[in-house]
């Protein structure tokens, strides 16, 4: 059998490239050439089997979904809202109950193209109203429990047990929890032009070397040169395929982090899961908020719609589908500063080209509220996770990575 510095050298990263494959990360301490080459065996026959992809859009902060997604035909809704309440005659209309936001065009356009699902009502038992919590449940998909993995890493980890690099990719300053995972060590970044090790002058030639010659005298040794291996093969890819990048589909004034994503697509990066985020709690619009949430809205309609014409354009929009979603909604009332306060139920989104656009789930009414005026949730939030492991993706064991089985939305064509 070869010895494992001489297996490593054939399985370089180039070729694993051209065969579906960037490299192979860690499944435990003691990697050897047979586990390599299993795992090499078992997300080749997974690529050939499955080329899905899952890009997941975190609106954070609590996005307005009744200022999403306006029931114009409910008087409830202006009743509660005479002040920053939507007027019909201003609304992109999907049909004689609901209207889009005026700035969503790009949204509007994809509804109309059958690409956009829209799910109501979506939330959990006794929610918090804070960001910080709120938004650790929906990372872990698991509220009140304390779990320490994301819920996309754990998935991450069913589907791909074997851990192979780049298989993870969460674009962001820091990594989410969402994606924080047992076997796989996701690639994180913000700017692909500065996706280096940090070091100094003197020290960026010894840290960048990668001694495979070098004796390996133990299990943490050999995590340690692994981990160091794969950082720096993946920080040359992202940079490699972002200079290449070159695009004619206008993004608008925020690209929402997207264009890195199909950047990475098209040169072949073998990513399933990419994570990205409207973040800095844009969306918390507590004062004046109609001007604002407009804004923010129109930015990621424009994002999303022209994300989804590059997908075309490099001929991988029927591999893609795209979760967009919030930590909550807002209350139902308007406050007295004209904006909304923490909520609970909210709007999900899922596009794509294999999406049955439409409406799901039972709209919550507008008054039948919960305590402290809010909307009573109608679909648990995990049910639309499940739809995407068992409904875009195929795994069977959905009940196994969200530990319960919530159901699932018949979504995909």
């Amino acid at each position: 059998m070869k010895n494992t510095t001489a297996h490593r050298a054939t399985l370089t990263r180039r070729a694993l490239m051209k065969g579906g494959l960037a490299g192979l990360g860690l499944t435990s301490l003691g990697l050897l050439p047979a586990t390599l080459a299993r795992a090499a065996q078992s997300v080749a026959a997974q690529a050939a089997a499955n080329g899905k992809i899952l890009v997941i859009l975190e609106l954070s902060g609590g996005n307005d979904g009744l200022n999403t997604v306006v029931p114009y035909a409910d008087d409830a809704y202006y009743r509660a809202r005479p002040g920053i309440g939507l007027p019909k005659e201003r609304l992109r209309l999907l049909d004689d109950h609901f209207g889009l936001n005026p700035g969503m065009a790009g949204f509007e356009r994809l509804y109309k193209e059958g690409q956009l699902a829209i799910v109501h009502g979506c939330g959990y038992e006794n929610p918090s109203y804070s960001h910080f919590t709120s938004m650790a449940w929906w990372h872990t998909a698991a509220p009140n429990s304390g779990e320490e993995y994301g819920w996309v890493g754990r998935l991450a980890d069913a589907v791909a047990p074997e851990a192979p690099a780049n298989y993870l990719v969460n674009i962001a300053a820091q990594q989410s929890l969402a994606v924080r995972s047992l076997r796989h060590v996701p690639v994180v970044f913000d700017d692909p032009n500065r996706f280096l090790r940090e070091a100094f002058f003197e020290e960026k030639d010894v840290l960048a070397a990668v001694h495979d010659d070098a004796p390996v005298s133990n299990d943490a040794q050999r995590f340690m040169q692994d981990i160091a291996r794969s950082a720096s093969d993946a920080s040359a890819l992202v940079r490699e395929a972002w200079a290449k990048y070159d695009s004619p589909v206008d993004y608008g004034i925020a690209s929402l982090d997207l264009p890195k994503v199909v950047a990475l697509l098209d040169s072949g990066m073998p990513t399933k899961m990419f994570y990205v985020a409207y973040n800095n709690n844009a969306f918390d619009t507590h004062v004046f908020q109609n001007d604002l949430h407009q804004r923010l809205l129109t930015y990621t309609s424009d994002a999303v719609s022209a994300f989804m014409l590059d997908l075309e354009r490099i001929g991988r929009a029927d591999d893609v589908v795209m979760l967009v979603f919030s930590e909550f909604g807002r209350r139902v009332a308007e406050n007295v500063s004209l904006g909304t306060d923490h909520g609970a139920a909210n709007v999900m989104f899922v596009v794509g080209k294999s999406v049955k656009g439409g409406h799901y789930g039972e709209v919550p009414s507008l008054t039948s509220l919960t305590e402290g005026g809010n909307l009573q949730y109608t679909t648990d939030f995990r049910k639309v996770y499940q739809s995407m492991i068992t409904g875009w993706l195929g795994h069977p064991d959905a009940a196994g990575i969200l530990k319960g089985d919530f159901g699932s939305f018949d979504l995909f064509v």
